[in-house]
């Protein structure tokens, strides 16, 4: 069976979707939160390749705001991660009777996947690839120059072809995260509260957030010998695009030991 798109209606919006098929039985469903510019297509064939060689049926979706999903229609908040981890999420997941999947996040995206296991939802695993528990120097100055970059390049040009509004999905993301207000974000207390095992994925060279990431979640984890981590060298912030062969293989065995 091949990969079926459809859209579907959840925290209120009409959202992009794709279900790669299971290949194998017993096996977690796999649930792709992409990162605050990403979108179905941006993840590429990265989750086609996991299903393969996991044997696990995969979601990947498009947020509210992003890809072929609605377009968003008013600023984001402080806490849009928040609200897409605590009402989206669940809504989106029930709509589809998935329970207990494996969250697999990048960016943005492992954020509220911390925010969901960190709310008491059932999980079967993480996988968080370059998350943000906390707001570092390093981000804003890479969501800085994603500005300038916006601004004097054909940035949005080339991002319209991955979302149905290219500048709001841009400056969506890029307005709230050079927010002062947004300076104070941080989600370490949900860390305590997650209870099932995590793979936590950074790369070395990772322009927007430092190792601190990744060691904070090992570190006040509720269970630390459940949390494996993986610091990849020669890798920037997209580490299933700079190492996908090594990724795809912690994946794998992370799944078999769960």
């Amino acid at each position: 069976m091949s990969a079926v798109t459809l859209f579907v209606n959840a925290g209120g919006h009409r959202l992009e979707c794709v279900l790669h098929p299971a290949r194998q039985l017993n096996r977690p469903t796999l649930v792709f939160l992409h990162e605050g510019l990403g979108s179905v297509a941006m993840w590429r064939d990265f989750p086609a390749r996991v299903a393969q060689a996991t044997g696990c049926r995969s979601l990947v979706y498009s947020r509210y705001g992003y890809g072929q999903s609605d377009v968003l229609a008013a600023p984001f908040g402080t806490d849009y991660m928040h609200r897409e981890a605590q009402e989206v999420l669940p809504d989106l997941l029930a709509a589809l009777e998935i329970c207990q999947p494996v969250l697999v996040g990048h960016s943005d995206g492992a954020s509220i996947a911390l925010i969901h296991a960190g709310s008491g939802h059932p999980l079967a695993g993480l996988v968080v690839m370059a998350p943000h528990c906390f707001v570092e120097d390093i981000s804003i100055a890479s969501i800085e120059a994603a500005k300038t970059a916006a601004l004097n390049t054909e940035l949005l040009q080339k991002l319209s072809r991955y979302h149905r509004d290219a500048a709001k999905t841009f400056w969506g993301w890029n307005d709230i995260w050079l927010h002062p207000d947004f300076r104070a974000w941080n989600i370490e207390s949900y860390l305590p509260v997650i209870r099932c095992p995590i793979l936590a994925i950074q790369g070395e060279d990772d322009e927007y957030g430092s190792l601190a990431q990744i060691d904070a979640i090992a570190t006040q984890a509720l269970n630390s010998s459940d949390v494996s981590l993986l610091k990849l060298a020669d890798c920037r912030h997209s580490a299933h695009k700079d190492q996908p062969e090594a990724v795809i293989r912690a994946l794998v065995e992370f799944l078999d030991n769960l």
